[in-house]
């Protein structure tokens, strides 16, 4: 999930452990989450996934990559678009798509289906913040939607791993989070 730009050190481990890559999944198009997309896809042959709204973000690469004066990156096509519930089988596990618009029109989130859930929460929410919501396609109140109808519709004990920092919970969200506390 989320390759970001180093695709070597993805790679070397993917060959320590002796795995098998079954798709490369984004759970946004913003060029810290997909850079190794491409390089990726050509190393391993597996097929890259994103939400189809964040496909024209996708295609602007180029802009992100001169906004932030970092080389454009090699772009691949996208093989199948995530939707909404949609399960992602690897081994005796499964991760759920959840798509949580607001830092991008394509965010999406997975909940690992165990007994106890773990949320893979991208660039939606973070412990003790959210995603930005002023870069392309960003929308605040969109980000607070997704999390206030979709993230916090589950109990206080579940972890949450976000795309970038600590884990967190959600109960510790639902009392700590600025963001979250000021919408309540």
């Amino acid at each position: 999930m989320d390759p970001g730009g180093d695709v070597e050190n993805i790679y070397q481990a993917l060959r320590k452990h002796d795995l098998k890559l079954a798709a490369i999944v984004a759970t946004h198009a913003h060029i810290d989450h997909v850079a190794a997309l491409a390089d990726l896809k050509e190393r391993t042959g597996a097929p890259i996934m994103m939400h189809e709204a964040d496909i024209p973000l996708y295609k602007n690469i180029a802009e992100q990559a001169a906004w932030l004066g970092v080389p454009t990156p090699t772009t691949a096509d996208v093989d199948s678009y995530l939707r909404e519930s949609q399960p992602l089988q690897f081994g005796h596990h499964a991760l759920r798509a959840v798509h949580t618009p607001g830092h991008t029109p394509g965010s999406v989130s997975f909940v690992i289906e165990e007994r106890e859930p773990i949320i893979l929460s991208g660039d939606t929410l973070f412990a003790g913040g959210i995603g930005r919501t002023d870069l392309w396609g960003g929308s605040f109140t969109q980000i607070m939607q997704s999390i206030r109808s979709k993230l916090l519709a589950f109990e206080d004990n579940v972890t949450v791993i976000p795309g970038h920092g600590p884990q967190t919970t959600i109960g510790n969200e639902r009392r700590s989070n600025p963001f979250i506390v000021q919408q309540t």
